[in-house]
């Protein structure tokens, strides 16, 4: 364990990262949020237009488990579910593949007082979840730095760290718009979010775009399928933004 951080270094990413085809979710997609400076300013940017509280509430309602309950949150950057979700649920397993959000994650928790959160540096394809199986899983803009036959991968290894009918929410970029008016709509999504970040967004919606691997709507809900979840509601806005809330189905 890194002693400074709490860390786990159980889970080794050097060690785990396996052969040699294995995809290196290390690897930055798109905004390389490994960068200390980056990570540092995060909260500050995303804060601008998003809402932690409200959003971790509103996760915590769809997820519907009690107090007694485990739930991992994977790709939790640098906190803003996890530390809130700590409040409700008896041990929250907080993962990511940045070690500079990680810290950050750490430390804010740290200075909370914040005792059942155990940190882990892994992601969806590393990350081993040795404890007990979780009761649910929550993961908000992080799948989408894989493509889409590694997605289903990291789908099916989280339906194993869940218990039976266990649950899902996944919140992400998610394409649901008309292909035939792609252009207008890539347009519109990058107007809307300079609206909401500034300059900022235009270059981070532009990055997403073109470099990251958001998929379609009817892929998502097919991988998610093939996962073994049944999807409970599927939620799409501004053609762009989807939430999923799955349940895996009994074994």
């Amino acid at each position: 364990m890194d002693t400074e951080h709490g860390i786990h270094d159980a889970d080794n990413l050097e060690a785990a990262r396996g052969p040699g085809w294995l995809y290196d979710e290390t690897r930055p997609c798109g905004v390389n949020y490994n960068n200390a400076l980056l990570a540092r300013h995060y909260d500050s940017h995303h804060q601008s237009f998003r809402d932690y509280r409200k959003e971790a509430e509103d996760i915590v309602a769809r997820l519907d488990v009690g107090p007694s309950a485990t739930v991992i949150d994977m790709g939790c950057g640098t906190g803003a579910f996890a530390l809130h979700a700590a409040g409700h649920y008896r041990t929250v397993h907080a993962v990511d593949v940045s070690p500079a959000m990680l810290r950050r994650a750490q430390r804010k928790a740290d200075k909370m007082g914040l005792k059942n959160i155990e940190f882990h540096r892994g992601g969806f394809l590393t990350y081993e979840h040795r404890a007990e199986p979780a009761d649910a899983i929550s993961t908000v803009f992080a799948l989408h730095h894989l493509p889409d036959f590694w997605k289903l991968v990291a789908l099916r290894r989280l339906a194993w760290m869940l218990r039976p009918n266990g649950r899902l929410f996944l919140f992400d970029v998610v394409f649901s718009f008309d292909i035939g008016e792609y252009e207008q709509s890539i347009e519109r999504f990058i107007g809307k979010t300079r609206e909401q970040m500034g300059e900022n967004g235009r270059d981070e919606s532009e990055t997403h775009v073109r470099e990251e691997y958001s998929t379609c709507d009817w892929i998502m809900e097919g991988l998610l399928e093939k996962a073994g979840f049944s999807i409970q509601t599927a939620d799409y806005r501004d053609g762009f933004l989807a939430s999923h809330l799955c349940m895996k189905r009994g074994q």
